[in-house]
């Protein structure tokens, strides 16, 4: 029955999908704009649902930064509603011309972007995945449908609901925007091997939903990536600045992926920067695991064991290890990384360089905090997620990633 019900939806997605294609991107942006007022026309229902959605995740031992990934407050509410009027202000990529030629048999051949068609998102604990996906799966002429974890079936719900409501009374057509009801493995095993209607799966979520998703998927999948982040600090760092950008890049929002993992540091420096680092990063609540060169001059540091630096915490904790040079800084880096964003601070040009080209990573920042690797600040909108794989899409996924491209062949009777 379960999987009837979602092969139904499936359908109706694929039906929908060519019709959101054509659509103009006047009509698209008009229906985005109505999402945007009924999101927070309808706060208080959305605050409700999240709320027991809290209340389930404490009884239920939820970890604290999960519960800050579910955590909705009027100011998230906003982010969604103006993340959708960003989207409806941004070029639509349907159609773009991405380059034409004419060959020696007078062809002319031009290349454009087009939907991906029906585009699947598993995601789990953040809520405002379900209105930033809906919003740019709309505005690329995609179907989507929305698989959200069991930890936020209540907020999922309402926002799905609100958006639903503005798809059905705007006109669009019935599966353009939908949110499958059941939470259980099942129902991602299902979605995942829906080959018949399902063009792509976007996974957003932990080491755990991704290990599944990489094992037994048979659609597409474009992989969103975990974020063992890092910030090295060069010897020719500002020290100021340099402890500025670092403590923003873990304590900003520490549940998200892009916040930094690990900080490494230059050995020249470490001496003089290092208590003065621990001390902030203390004085914010963070634990601090360092290596024995560490330890050496902060004391107090807690020992840090191997796997420490390749974990993601999601939590206020970070990993400090010194090094010798930058060479040392990028090979620990590509090492232990997980390819998401990275970060060099320092003065020179010829480290900064160095670390730029040799780094591999969808981001790469000098002297700014790993933080800003986000769709919206990247000036996207919204984001469907930061891809670290290397095929099709990487780093903050907008609009043009969620299109392909068709090439447009116009010619006067030729044969070959």
């Amino acid at each position: 029955m379960l999987r009837e019900e979602i092969y139904s939806q499936g359908k109706k997605a694929a039906d929908a999908s060519k019709i959101l294609a054509s659509m103009l991107s006047s009509e698209k942006n008009s229906i985005l704009l109505k999402m945007a007022s009924s999101i927070r026309a309808n706060e208080k229902e959305i605050l409700e649902a999240n709320r027991a959605d809290l209340e389930d995740g404490r009884k239920n031992g939820l970890s604290e930064p999960l519960l800050e990934r579910l955590t909705l407050n009027k100011e998230r509410i906003e982010g969604m509603a103006s993340g959708l009027e960003k989207i409806a202000t941004l070029d639509d990529p349907v159609w773009q011309h991405l380059g034409s030629c004419k060959n020696q048999n007078g062809l002319e051949i031009q290349k454009v972007r087009v939907p991906l068609g029906v585009i699947g998102i598993i995601y789990e604990s953040r809520p405002n995945v379900t209105a930033d996906a809906a919003g740019l799966c709309l505005k690329s002429g995609n179907a989507v449908i929305l698989k959200g974890g069991k930890e936020a079936i209540n907020s999922n719900r309402a926002i799905a609901s609100v958006m639903s409501r503005i798809a059905s009374s705007s006109g669009l057509p019935p599966g353009a925007v939908q949110l499958i009801d059941d939470t259980s493995r099942e129902s991602t095993s299902i979605l995942m091997r829906m080959n018949e209607y399902l063009d792509v799966l976007i996974p957003r979520g932990g080491k755990g939903l991704k290990k599944a998703i990489q094992e037994n998927a048979s659609v597409p999948v474009i992989m969103t990536g975990m974020g063992v982040c890092h910030v090295f600090i060069d010897s020719s760092a500002e020290p100021v600045m340099a402890r500025r950008v670092a403590v923003n890049a873990k304590i900003s929002r520490p549940s998200t992926c892009n916040s930094a993992e690990t900080f490494i540091v230059h050995s020249d420096i470490a001496g003089s920067i290092l208590p003065d680092l621990v001390k902030d990063l203390v004085a914010e609540g963070v634990e601090v695991r360092g290596d024995e060169e560490v330890i050496k001059i902060v004391p107090s540091v807690i020992p840090a064991k191997e796997e420490d630096w390749a974990t993601e915490y999601l939590d206020m904790i970070v990993s400090v290890k010194i090094v010798d040079s930058v060479e040392e800084a990028v090979k620990h880096i590509n090492k232990y990384g997980t390819g998401h964003s990275e970060s060099i601070l320092t003065d020179s040009y010829e480290s900064s360089q160095y670390f730029l080209r040799n780094v591999d990573a969808a981001a790469v920042y000098v002297n700014v905090s790993t933080r800003f690797t986000d769709g919206g600040e990247f000036g996207f909108g919204a984001e469907m997620g930061i891809s670290t794989q290397k095929l099709h899409a990487r780093g903050p996924m907008g609009l043009e990633q969620l299109t392909s491209v068709k090439y447009i062949v116009r010619g006067n009777g030729q044969i070959r």
